[in-house]
């Protein structure tokens, strides 16, 4: 049974960094892709950050030069690097892998983790 678990949420200061962690226990088989999204209060979840396997990344517009995703293949484990956060990137932050062959493709999902950020 796969499980993905996320860690590295909590409290932190407008301006300041946090890191989260996604692994992936279990087997996965034909992952495309690896990402992160988010849902804030009151808000649909949406895209923050995806990379696939060939190495492609997409961020969010509203994050774009304030958060890096990368990955580790030997430990099958999704990071954020979040920089600069502010108060509006308070939200909960599910880790998502994508795998199957098109049009096959089934997603994956954390549990989700907490992220608030103070002004």
């Amino acid at each position: 049974q796969v499980r993905l678990v996320e860690s590295g949420g909590g409290l932190v200061k407008a301006g300041g960094s946090l890191i989260l962690s996604c692994a992936a226990s279990g087997r996965i088989f034909s992952i495309r892709a690896m990402g992160w999204y988010r849902q804030g209060p009151g808000k649909q979840r949406e895209l923050v950050a995806t990379l696939t396997t060939t190495g492609s990344t997409d961020y969010a517009d509203s994050v774009k030069g304030r958060i890096t995703i990368s990955r580790d293949n030997a430990k099958n484990t999704v990071y954020l690097q979040m920089n600069s956060l502010k108060p509006e990137d308070t939200a909960v932050y599910y880790c998502n892998f994508r795998a199957g062959t098109a049009p096959l493709l089934y997603d994956y999902w954390g549990q989700g983790t907490q992220v608030t950020v103070s002004s």
